[in-house]
This record gives structure tokens, sequence and C-alpha cells, in this order.
């Protein structure tokens, strides 16, 4: 082997991803999308569905002022909350993540339309994370079909 050549494989070599990095690599990105799954249920369940579930008086008074009343801010709470729980289970955490995401998705159009955009970022900061999850958790989707179709 000539020094170019020993040279070249090392240069190669190192530069080459070994499969070990890309392990590690890939757990690390998995336990990173799950501690954003545990972050967002906590943050829907506690500080936005919970609220609501109570008649807290400053969630009662949002949805009195769209004219939802006491069953909208209900349903949408509960909604809040299982979604808020299936963001925890394995096999529903893509379908979660998509109708969080759609939830928020609603909840922008209500900020813009009733309150003139007054907290309108706040359900799009939501809904990149939410898109995350239900993009990279997507191969529970096959998981819920098959156990659906054994169901049925």
């Amino acid at each position: 082997m000539t020094e170019a050549t020993a040279s070249l494989a090392a240069t190669t070599s190192a530069a080459a991803p070994t499969a070990a990095s890309v392990n590690l690599r890939g757990r690390r990105a998995r336990i990173a999308l799950r501690g954003v799954q545990v972050l967002l249920a906590l943050f829907l369940g506690i500080a936005s569905a919970v609220p609501k579930l109570i008649a807290h008086p400053s969630a009662a008074d949002v949805f009195d002022e769209m004219g939802w009343g006491n069953a909208g801010m209900y349903t949408i709470g509960a909604l809040e909350l299982a979604g808020a729980i299936a963001l925890l289970i394995p096999v529903l955490q893509s379908v979660a993540a998509a109708a969080l995401g759609a939830l928020m998705v609603g909840a922008f159009v209500v900020q813009v339309v009733v309150f003139d955009g007054e907290n309108a970022a706040t359900p799009l900061i939501l809904l990149v994370p939410l898109a995350l999850i239900a993009w990279k958790r997507r191969e529970s989707n096959a998981e819920l079909l098959r156990l659906a179709r054994r169901a049925a």
C-alpha cells in the first residue's frame, strides 16, 4: 500500500459514519422526540385541558365570548385531555399528534377570527412539534390498523 493510498483509506474511514454512531444518533433522536411528546402531553393535559374541564373562570369567559358556552368548553377540554393521554400511548401517538394538530389549526382560526389574533402564535407553535411527531411516529399507524382489523 502506497502512502497516498493509506492516507486516502484513513481519511475515508474517518469521514464515514460508523453503524454505531448512526444508531446512537437515532437513539438520541427517538429519546428527544419522546421527551417532546411528554412535555406536550403535560402542557395540553394540565395547562390547557384542566382549566376547561373544571370550568375555570378564565376558560369559561373565553368560551362565553365566542358563544360556545359550557358545552364547547367541555368538549374542547375533553378532546385535549384525550389527545394528551394518547400522545403517551405508542400505538396512538401518531394519530393523536395529527388530531391535536387539527385542533390547533382550529384554535388558530378562532384566535384570528374571534380574538383578532391576540394569542394566535400559541397554536402555531404547538403545531410544529405535533406535525413532527405525527410524521416521525407514522409507523405506529400500521400497528393501529393491524389491531383494528384483528378486532373487527
